[in-house]
């Protein structure tokens, strides 16, 4: 859900405001979708301590402006503990001819991220893993949009499997930009992966890492990290 990270949401709402200068209509997918809004009290959210250590240290004023706004506005609409998951914040930035696909597994946050789009006609919903959805519609017809692909990495083949199924993504869209999170743990499990997705030798390629001061010891998380295909900021084509 996002809830320790402070690169991949104010990135996802910089990148989809630039694709939105151009008149032209933006395709965006959800591989792991979660339920797209969230309360920071919930007991799910007090429980992990995620939100505590993570998006609750974060100053609204110090946020990317387009993010703020976001971050206010949802605030404003659903209260104080409120927060943004990465579909809400695509829900308030595309347009109203724009269409998004999200996917979601877990039955309990597919049910609530059906209700908390349901009224919203560019959003479809699917109870199906995101990757199969992604190969299923993704397409050389789809000329500009955006495919997040943001796991748990719960099951430890997610780091061998992640890069073939973005070959195989790419291979079918490769116009489209393409946004992987992943966890920095202490063990150093990310580092195939990402050297597997270098040696790709994929177009205008973006990579960043952030450690956290302060890691998450019952997760064991130290940081986040993102690696971004056809990154709009890199001489934008599209």
């Amino acid at each position: 859900c996002g809830f320790p990270l402070t690169i991949n949401d104010p990135l996802l709402a910089k990148i989809l405001n630039h694709l939105t200068q151009k008149d032209k209509t933006i395709t965006y997918f959800e591989t792991h979708a979660g339920r797209g809004l969230y309360d920071l009290q919930s007991p799910e959210a007090l429980k992990t301590g995620e939100a505590a250590a993570g998006i609750m240290q974060v100053n609204i004023n110090d946020c990317d402006p387009t993010y703020r706004e976001i971050l206010q506005i949802v605030k404003e609409e659903n209260g104080h503990s409120a927060y943004p998951g990465s579909p809400k914040i695509a829900q308030m930035l595309l347009r109203s001819y724009d269409k998004m696909h999200f996917s979601e597994l877990h039955p309990q946050e597919f049910k609530a991220l059906e209700s908390n789009f349901k009224k919203d006609k560019r959003v479809q919903c699917y109870f199906k893993d995101g990757f199969d959805l992604a190969l299923s519609l993704c397409s050389s017809s789809l000329k500009r949009g955006m495919i997040l692909i943001d796991p748990s990495y719960e099951i430890k083949t997610e780091y061998f499997e992640i890069p073939k199924k973005i070959a195989q993504i790419h291979k079918k869209w490769n116009v489209g930009v393409m946004i992987l999170w992943y966890p920095i743990l202490p063990s150093g499990a990310h580092h195939a992966m990402i050297d597997t997705l270098k040696a790709a030798n994929y177009p205008k390629v973006s990579h960043d890492e952030i450690i956290f001061k302060t890691g998450l010891d019952n997760h064991r998380l130290i940081g986040s990290g993102l690696f971004i295909i056809n990154a709009p900021f890199m001489n934008d084509a599209n």
